[in-house]
C-alpha cells in the first residue's frame, strides 16, 4: 500500500489491505485437456492464446486477447501500462489520483482516457459496478480475494488471483509484472521491464557499496509501532538494494505482510538503518523519540534514520511498489539510505526536494 501514516490515513490504508478483497473463485480454472495450453512460466517468446495461470484457487484460462481489462488487485494497473495497455477500470487504494494511476505512471496512459475508479467498502470488490464494465479479464494478483469473492467476479471474466506461494499482498512486483505479461501475451516484453528496473536498483546498490550486507528495516508508527516483514514488497526493496533484513523479523511478524510489535522487541528497528514511513516527518519523529524503548536505541543516536512523508508521491511510490514506481523510489531512496549508513552521526539525512 502506497501511502503511509496520518493515522486515519494510514488507517485506512493498512485497513485496506487487511480487509481489501475478501474473495476470489475459480470461475476461470480449465477443465479441459492440456492441449494448447501455455503455462505462465513461459519467460520469453511470445505465445499463443489460450494461456493458464496458476494461482491460490486453482488456475485460469484466458483464451483470447484482452481489452478490458479491471484490476482489482491495489498495484496491478502498473504492470498492464507498462506493458503498454490500460485498464478500463482500477481499484482505489492511495486516493488522490485521477483513474487511480499515479505520477510515476501518467505518461503511459498516452492521452487516452483515464480507467473508472472503483472503491472498497471493507466487503471486497464492488463486483456489480466490475460487471458493469463489461471485463473480459480481472486481474487480483496484489490482493487478498476470499474464494467466495473470486467465484463471485469469475461469474462474468476470467479472474488471475493472488498466488498461493506468498501471503496475500505478498506478491514479488517481478511475478506479478510477469504474470500479467503472460495474461497479455507479452511474456518477453514483461521479462525484459522487470530486468531493467532490476538493472536499475542493481545500479543504485552499486553507486553505494555501503548497502550490501548492512541490516535494515521498514516501519511506520501505525497504533505503536508496524513493521513490515519479508514478504512486503517495501522490504523487499531494501534487500533488492543489498540489505539483509533482521534475521527473526518473521517470527514476530507472523504469517502476514506486516504487523505491530511490543516494545520488548523494538530490538527488531536497532538496525544500520530504519525506514519510516510517517505522516508528519516532524511530529512523528518527535513522538518516537520520545518513547524510550526506541529513542534509546542505536539507530536513533546514531543519526540512522530516514524518513518518508507517507502522503507525498515519493511516499505514495514508496509503498505501491511497481515496475513503474521503483525508479522514482530508488532515485529518492538510495541517497538517504546512504546518508543514515556513512558511519557518521552527524550526517543528516535530507528530504528529496520533491
Amino acid at each position: 500500500m502506497a501511502r503511509s501514516l496520518s493515522a486515519p490515513r494510514l488507517a485506512a490504508v493498512l485497513a485496506s489491505v487487511l480487509l481489501l478483497f475478501g474473495t476470489a473463485t475459480a470461475c476461470g480454472e480449465d477443465s479441459g485437456s492440456d492441449k494448447a495450453k501455455t503455462t505462465d512460466e513461459s519467460s520469453s517468446g511470445d505465445t499463443a492464446y489460450p494461456v493458464t495461470i496458476e494461482h491460490k484457487y486453482g488456475t485460469t484460462t484466458i483464451t483470447s486477447e484482452p481489452r478490458r481489462i479491471v484490476t482489482v488487485g491495489l498495484t496491478d494497473q502498473d504492470a498492464v501500462l507498462a506493458l503498454g495497455k490500460v485498464p478500463v477500470g482500477t481499484t482505489e487504494w492511495l486516493g488522490g489520483y485521477k483513474g487511480a494511476i499515479g505520477p510515476w505512471a501518467q505518461d503511459k496512459l498516452g492521452g487516452g482516457p483515464v480507467p473508472t475508479v472503483l472503491k472498497d467498502t471493507g466487503t471486497g470488490p464492488q463486483v456489480e459496478k466490475i460487471a458493469a464494465l463489461k471485463p473480459d479479464l480481472i486481474l487480483a494478483l496484489y490482493g487478498g480475494l476470499t474464494k467466495e469473492q473470486y467465484e463471485s467476479l469469475s461469474k462474468f471474466a476470467p479472474v488471475v488471483a493472488q498466488p498461493k506461494e506468498y501471503n496475500d499482498y505478498g506478491i514479488p512486483w517481478q511475478e506479478l509484472t510477469k504474470k500479467v505479461g503472460t495474461a497479455l501475451n507479452k511474456p518477453a516484453e514483461a521479462e525484459k521491464v522487470v530486468a531493467d528496473v532490476e538493472a536499475k536498483i542493481a545500479a543504485a546498490g552499486k553507486e553505494h557499496p555501503a548497502f550490501a550486507g548492512a541490516t535494515a528495516v521498514m516501519a511506520t508508527p501505525y497504533e505503536g509501532m508496524f513493521v513490515f516483514g519479508t514478504q512486503d514488497a517495501r522490504s523487499r526493496l531494501l534487500t533488492d538494494l543489498g540489505f539483509k533484513l533482521p534475521t527473526d523479523l518473521d517470527k514476530a511478524i507472523g504469517d502476514k505482510f506486516g504487523a505491530n510489535i511490543s516494545k520488548e522487541r523494538t530490538d527488531l528497528l536497532d538496525q544500520d538503518a530504519i525506514v519510516w514511513i510517517v505522516s508528519d516527518v516532524t511530529k512523528d519523529a518527535d513522538k518516537l523519540h520520545k518513547d524510550a524503548s526506541y529513542g534509546d536505541l542505536n539507530v536513533v543516536k546514531n543519526g540512522r534514520e530516514v524518513f518518508i512523508h507517507e502522503s507525498s508521491d515519493y511516499g505514495n511510490a514508496t509503498s505501491f511498489v511497481s515496475p513503474l514506481s521503483l525508479p522514482y523510489v530508488v532515485e529518492r531512496l538510495a541517497p538517504q539510505l546512504a546518508a543514515a549508513v556513512d558511519g557518521k552521526a552527524d550526517t543528516k539525512v535530507e528530504q528529496p526536494a520533491s
